[in-house]
């Protein structure tokens, strides 16, 4: 896991190395481990590591022949790439083998990658560079035209940082993340800076992009037939190859455990896989009432034979670090799932530099419960996902949001192929767009804060092949969701008891509002980013009643993350101190 930024300019052009050190600068969180550059001509790459695989000859950029690579992430099967295609590398990095298939086979180098990563590839005998992002887009990467070309980065920050982009609000990404506490599409909040998008290779000569290709993350065709003893061995198989290669590392390694079915899925094929114990972190709150996991992740942690660490989060550390928090998401997802999993990492970091996860079990196997609706035609109460928004009840803002259905509404009719089921298709729309843009930005951001990689063993080609196109009735029985899955944790672990009712996930951030709402909410209503949109006196009154329904509780939370982010990432002012500090300087 590292950073990675570069620049591609029109020829004649050069890049200065001032901007170079900015970006560098801006990355040295993903990276603490080392930095490097290649400039030439026209072309600069930039990056900072973090030390995985191969630790000693592993420093990048890489190269071979008139071919240089800079890469954020992990390629899980490069031993296998290298043998099956009988590559000649000189050191041991698993970012090696895409670097010798590119200059076999040109942009369809990534074709047969299996792992996360964001890459960029500079050809100086073609004059080509190759940014290429992996298919479910766990790695980050964007992409903004500048004066005389292009420029890249793993985050938007780090190219506002070295003054190559205006930090400008798109009102209409605005509205999404208000109301849905994400942004869709290509196009991130920023003017002027896009997302290469999941499974993208993008091809750069004389400072513009000149060739597009797409891998898609999911296999095509609507449901294939099986029966579930068959499903449940494919499952399997696919479920251990793709832990056991998510595992490759050569430093030490832990997991985020829940009560829940997904990392308990990954708890189990770690505990059959290695020798020693595993080393699980869970985090919990100190909120009388609140749903706490670290009573259901012991019990599993102490069946698998792991060992449990867990982590308590109050709200005194909430408003101490919040700042930090939304700090890091320069690239905004307003999920509350941000504070515990900031404060996991940063317990991690204290024993191990990689963690694996349970994202995309949800949206693989079918669990979400808006997927139940999405099955449904409308006259049977069948409805879309996320039809309504946040503030769609209130009475907050100055006018009301528009088109912030727009990019969901677009996905949805991409996602939506020929032989698809109505529950295939919401999968899809959230493979696209939920999953990179909101879930994996927070384990990215949270993560690379502390210096922590995370990987999504479910998150894997084999995985999905093994699970996209089962029958829906092999995803969703009696009202439940990722039924095959829990069949294969009651073969496999029935410790995880994967049938009972599941206890919804909640952070109890609208009570933590509403408990100082009289002395936040003021002070939100007063932020630049806030006053723009809302009027203050719903605002304080909103926050007075945070605690008292969901729909209040989301909107407040949204606001006080949108505060927060404005003047971080938008006015560029510093967020040191705790949460009324920060608020409260003019």
């Amino acid at each position: 896991m590292c950073g990675l930024a570069g620049i591609a300019l029109r020829v004649g052009q050069a890049p200065q190395g001032a901007t170079l050190d900015a970006l560098t600068r801006a990355l040295a969180h993903r990276g603490p481990d080392g930095h490097g550059h290649h400039v030439s001509g026209n072309v600069a790459l930039c990056h900072t590591r973090l030390s995985i695989i191969d630790l000693v000859t592993g420093d990048q950029p890489l190269f071979a022949g008139a071919a240089a690579l800079v890469a954020n992430g992990e390629v899980y099967n490069y031993r296998e790439l290298r043998e099956h295609n009988q590559l000649s590398c000189s050191t041991g990095s698993d970012c090696e083998p895409p670097l010798h298939l590119f200059r076999r086979d040109g942009i369809g180098f990534a074709d047969n990658l299996r792992g996360m990563y964001a890459i960029a590839l500079h050809d100086r005998g073609s004059r080509r560079l190759v940014l290429s992002r992996d298919p479910f887009g766990i790695k980050p990467l964007y992409l903004a035209e500048i004066p005389g070309g292009l420029a890249f980065a793993s985050e938007p920050q780090a190219l506002i940082a070295a003054g190559l982009v205006e930090p400008r609000i798109r009102r209409e990404a605005r509205a999404e993340l208000l109301q849905i506490q994400f942004t869709t599409g290509a196009e991130t909040i920023f003017e002027g800076i896009r997302r290469i998008l999941p499974g993208e290779t993008v091809v750069i000569a004389d400072g513009a992009v000149t060739e597009r290709h797409r891998r898609a993350a999911l296999p095509e065709g609507g449901p294939e037939p099986i029966e579930a003893e068959a499903a449940l061995a494919r499952l399997d198989t696919a479920l251990e190859e793709s832990v056991l290669l998510h595992q490759r590392s050569d430093v030490p390694y832990g997991m985020f455990l829940s009560g829940g079915i997904d990392s308990s899925a990954v708890l189990a094929l770690m505990a059959r896989l290695n020798e020693t114990p595993v080393l699980a972190f869970t985090a919990g709150f100190d909120v009388p009432g609140a749903a706490d996991e670290r009573a259901a992740a012991a019990h599993l942690a102490a069946a698998a034979g792991a060992r449990h660490v867990t982590v308590s989060v109050n709200e005194a550390d909430v408003w101490r670090h919040l700042p930090e928090i939304v700090g890091a998401m320069d690239d905004p997802a307003a999920d509350y799932a941000i504070i515990p999993t900031w404060f996991l990492a940063r317990r991690a970091r204290q024993e191990v530099k990689v963690v694996l996860s349970g994202e995309g079990g949800d949206e693989l196997f079918g669990g979400y419960g808006r997927y139940r609706a999405a099955m449904q035609p409308w006259w049977l109460g069948g409805k879309a996902p996320r039809s309504r928004g946040s503030f769609d009840r209130l009475d907050v803002l100055r006018e009301p949001l528009t088109g912030w259905r727009d990019g969901t509404g677009a996905a949805e009719a991409a996602a939506a192929s020929p032989g698809r089921t109505r529950l295939q298709a919401a999968q899809a729309l959230d493979v696209a767009d939920w999953l990179p843009n909101d879930l994996l930005i927070k384990l990215d951001r949270c993560l690379m804060a502390h210096g922590v990689e995370g990987r999504t063993p479910l998150l894997d080609p084999g995985v999905a092949a093994a699970a996209f196109r089962l029958p829906d009735a092999l995803k969703v029985r009696r009202g439940s969701g990722k039924w095959l899955l829990r069949q294969w944790l009651a073969r496999h672990f029935p410790a995880a008891e994967p049938f009972k009712p599941k206890q919804g996930f909640t952070v109890p951030i609208g009570a933590w509002i509403e408990s100082v709402g009289d002395r936040l909410g003021p002070l939100v209503a007063a932020q630049p980013g806030v006053a723009e949109i809302a009027r203050p006196d719903r605002v304080a009154a909103l926050f007075r009643h945070a605690g008292s329904e969901k729909h209040r509780g989301f909107a407040a939370w949204h606001l006080l993350f949108y505060a927060l982010w404005h003047r971080r990432h938008v006015e560029r002012r510093a967020v040191d101190g705790d949460v009324f500090e920060v608020l409260g300087e003019r």
